[in-house]
């Protein structure tokens, strides 16, 4: 079984965000970036399938300029077997990046394709659905368990109610979730490894996709300062404070 595992370059979880003077964008300047982090839970999940047995091959994809690379080697070093690099500098928005994964996935024919159920940066929660639309695929999306067997792959979403099992066909499409695993950390002989590790570089031009984006950024803001809080003397000036000026009652 080969499971595609798709992975986005992100600003890491850790680094407080800046906004542009401007307003445009988010400031990228010397901020460190990482793996998304529903991403890496998704390159762990294959490889564990990998090392169970399940899977034979593990091929990680990322969209992006050369800098992208650097995440590529990452999954590379946390156990996938190889890489492609889509070589892009435009801003694309989740539709172009799930057409693009969609011939991705029409070229390598992967039994199962797992990726982040968002990106940190975009929070859209859309890509993996709109890939396994546009794939004809069954999908499981936040993904808590994941199970394969006899030709279909159990899902263990997390929903408002509780938690859902839902039986897909092979091949399928599986969103990841926080609580599915704890990924690992790269070992400095495994990252030696990845760096012999074969990545192909494809130019996403060659795909037949509309690049253009049809989503415009109209303003980027940070979040609001909180305000600081207020002592109050007594039970009754909290009650009144809450109803008419937090009119949370």
């Amino acid at each position: 079984m080969k499971i595609l595992v798709p992975v986005k370059r992100a600003i890491d979880y850790n680094v407080k965000v800046r906004v542009k003077a401007d307003n445009s964008a988010v400031d990228l300047t010397n901020a460190k970036m990482s793996i998304n982090p529903f991403c890496e839970i998704a390159v762990e999940e294959a490889v564990r399938l990998k090392e169970k047995g399940v899977a034979t091959e593990v091929v990680v994809v990322s969209i992006g300029d050369k800098s992208c690379q650097e995440q590529i080697r990452t999954a590379l070093a946390l156990g996938a077997d190889r890489g492609l690099q889509i070589d892009t500098t435009e801003s694309l928005d989740s539709l172009q990046v799930a057409k693009l994964l969609a011939k991705v996935v029409e070229e390598e024919s992967p039994e199962l394709v797992i990726l982040g159920k968002q990106a940190i940066d975009s929070d859209n929660n859309q890509t993996g659905q709109m890939l396994a639309a546009l794939c004809g695929m069954p999908q499981g999306t936040f993904a808590s368990e994941v199970s394969i067997a006899d030709g279909k792959v159990s899902v263990t979403r997390e929903v408002d109610g509780g938690l859902q099992t839902v039986q897909l066909s092979l091949p399928a499409v599986v969103t990841t979730d926080l609580r599915l695993n704890e990924p690992r950390y790269a070992t400095l002989p495994n990252i030696m490894k990845a760096k012999r590790k074969p990545m192909a570089v494809k130019a996403a031009a060659d795909y037949g996709v509309e690049l253009a984006s049809n989503v415009e950024i109209i303003k980027v803001e940070p979040p609001a300062q909180r305000s600081g809080g207020v002592k109050v003397a007594d039970v009754a000036e909290l009650v009144e404070k809450l109803k008419t000026e937090a009119k949370v009652i």
